[in-house]
């Protein structure tokens, strides 16, 4: 199984991947837009790291103790492989936000699943400081498989500044034989001093025909890859995730003029987060087309007339508002009906 899960990892994480493997150090801060396999990278890294047997550019295997410039890519088969495929390997700490832990499989620490499980909290959308502390008690174990240890965060930037903190001194001295990869949708929100002690590595954005190629062998139909990349702008994780939620491409084409008819009934499966990025990326649009740009999310013939420049402005930023709120809306359902209600008007205002 590939760090991607059951799918064929992307040429251009591979391409990656040999480029960072090639290099010396103990901490890489991977960076970029969402959509473009930050997590799938920083795992393929960690796994080339722990794996028992991994396979060099000339796919020789490399002996324990070997320099981390011939480091090679992950054997796939070995015990090590194994355990992490199975969220069970000793010597790899991955340090989320619990929502996205449990949405990938990871297991939660035992005090915090009893936490969750009596419902005493719900999972947190932060990376707590009990989980940073654990990693750091983590970091001071002596290795049990002989290849080092490694610490995954991701995203980095759902650290706060009491977690961040507390990473830094060991970014600063790592333990013995530990790694580090810092995965970052938003790096500029982490510290200074965090990314100081990183090693940059900004994420390719792949070629057009090469993401195309990779969601169809995802099992996307041309057309449908085509619209799910532009609904995704480009971003090809994002379009794979847009296409396996069940949406069609026809819906999501329809969604502005729907929007324009103020039909509730077009957003009645979204959550008020989803619902208020789709809108966003519709206003997006109709900014552009206002100014003589091409519009990045919809095509041309999608988009309804568009309204004054001061209209969209207004829009704009009540949407940027709303989004501070949408994971924890009042009513989910009277929240939908207020976002269409406001988009009607403003695909219909004349000033």
């Amino acid at each position: 199984m590939s760090a991607a899960g059951a799918l064929a990892l992307a040429p251009w994480i591979a391409a990656q991947r040999s480029r960072l493997l090639a290099q010396r150090g103990h901490a890489w801060l991977l960076h970029g837009p969402s959509g473009l396999g930050q997590y799938a990278l920083g795992m393929e890294l960690v796994r080339a790291w722990l794996c028992d047997a991994p396979i060099a550019p000339g796919d020789m295997p490399i002996a324990p103790g070997d320099a981390p410039a011939a480091q090679g890519a992950a054997c796939g088969q070995c015990g090590s492989c194994h355990a992490i495929d199975v969220r069970t390997h000793a010597d790899l700490c991955v340090l989320m936000p619990e929502v996205q832990m449990m949405a990938l499989g990871w297991p939660l620490s035992e005090k915090a699943q009893a936490e969750i499980d009596d419902k005493k909290r719900k999972p947190s959308r932060e990376i707590r400081v009990e989980a940073m502390r654990d990693a750091l008690e983590f970091a001071q174990r002596t290795a049990g498989r002989g290849r080092g240890k490694a610490v995954l965060v991701y995203p980095a930037e759902q650290m706060n500044q009491i977690t961040a903190n507390a990473l830094l001194k060991t970014l600063e001295e790592p333990p013995g034989q530990i790694r580090f990869v810092l995965a970052s949708e938003a790096a500029h929100l982490l510290l200074p001093t965090i990314r100081s002690r990183c090693l940059g590595h900004a994420m390719v954005w792949p070629a057009p025909a090469q993401m195309q190629a990779w969601l169809q062998a995802q099992g996307l139909a041309p057309e449908a890859a085509a619209s799910f990349l532009r609904a995704a702008g480009g971003r090809p994780d994002d379009a794979l995730a847009l296409a396996q939620s069940g949406r069609s491409p026809q819906a999501w084409a329809s969604l502005p003029q729907a929007m324009a008819r103020g039909e509730v009934a077009a957003l009645g499966d979204w959550t008020p987060a989803q619902a208020i990025t789709a809108l966003q990326k519709l206003c997006h649009d109709l900014l552009a087309a206002s100014v003589g740009a091409a519009p990045r999310y919809f095509a041309p013939a999608d988009l309804p007339r568009v309204p004054p420049l001061a209209a969209l402005t207004r829009w704009s930023r009540a949407l940027a508002k709303a989004a501070r709120t949408a994971d924890h809306p009042f009513n989910a359902g009277l929240m939908l009906e207020a976002l269409v209600a406001q988009a009607r008007n403003t695909l219909h205002s004349k000033h």
